[in-house]
């Protein structure tokens, strides 16, 4: 990464960076000499097991708890990072809330559950790290569906093209001194519970036929971070399986359930 190695690395603070793609993330940006501010909600000994690993590399990491849903605390937690870290200059929104149904079966409290962590959380961050830092970048990991409207995931997709949106909006609003953008991934790392069988049907929709990885996520967030000229855009990572001929990856599967059994 020599561009990366040219500027004075910030702090980063990543959201459910205790686990899979969050985790993998941080491991990352601490390989590149990024010190860590690592937020969890609930696997605290993941999260400590993250921050032990990415210490090996030499870099900062804290330890950041909090339920991203109780909105009252997002801007003490991000003060707090702050004052761990007074070069806090990147926020990573990659805390996800993830629940198939449809919009019969969607309650009012998966409704909220869904918004609380895939866009209120995200919001209200953003207005803090704004606050507290002035100057930086935001990057927010959305999901490749905005592309499209899959069915039985009606409130997570509402909060995720939501959230692509106001990527924009804020971009807007928060230049010159911070930039805002988004990355929405593809199959690259899929739930342990999903079948063989699952995954082979979505590969074969995808026109680059293979799937993809986290490494092709962090790839993207180090361009962000390098190009000081790009803001309000939202990057899709996905071998091109959203603009893809619309079939097999718009709709559910059709062997019925995508687990394994």
């Amino acid at each position: 990464m020599s561009q990366t190695e040219q500027f004075v690395k910030p702090a980063v603070l990543i959201t459910g960076g205790a686990v899979r793609l969050g985790r993998a993330i941080a491991l990352d940006l601490a390989q590149q000499g990024f010190d860590i501010a690592l937020h969890y909600n609930s696997s605290e000994t993941a999260a400590a097991e993250t921050a032990e690993l990415i210490r090996s590399y030499q870099v900062q990491c804290e330890l950041f708890q909090h339920n991203l849903a109780h909105v009252e605390g997002l801007e003490m937690l991000v003060q707090n990072v702050k004052r761990k870290f007074p070069h806090l200059g990147v926020l990573i929104n990659s805390a996800s809330s993830y629940k198939q149904t449809s919009i019969l079966e969607t309650s009012p409290e998966i409704f909220d559950t869904q918004m609380a962590t895939n866009l209120r959380a995200p919001f209200f961050l953003t207005q803090a790290f704004a606050k507290v830092c002035q100057t930086g970048n935001i990057i927010n990991i959305i999901d490749n569906k905005i592309g499209f409207n899959q069915y039985h995931y009606s409130a997570y997709l509402l909060a995720k093209k939501s959230l692509a949106e106001f990527t924009k909006m804020a971009s807007l609003e928060l230049a010159p001194h911070i930039r805002v953008n988004g990355i929405s991934p593809g199959v690259v790392l899929p739930a342990e519970s999903r079948s063989p069988e699952y995954l082979a049907w979505r590969v074969q929709a995808i026109p680059l036929k293979k799937q993809g990885s986290p490494s092709h996520i962090t790839q993207t967030i180090f361009y962000i971070l390098e190009n000081s000229f790009v803001t309000g855009q939202i990057f899709t990572i996905d071998g091109g399986e959203s603009i893809a001929t619309v079939g097999l990856n718009t709709g559910n599967f059709p062997a019925g359930n995508p687990n394994k059994e």
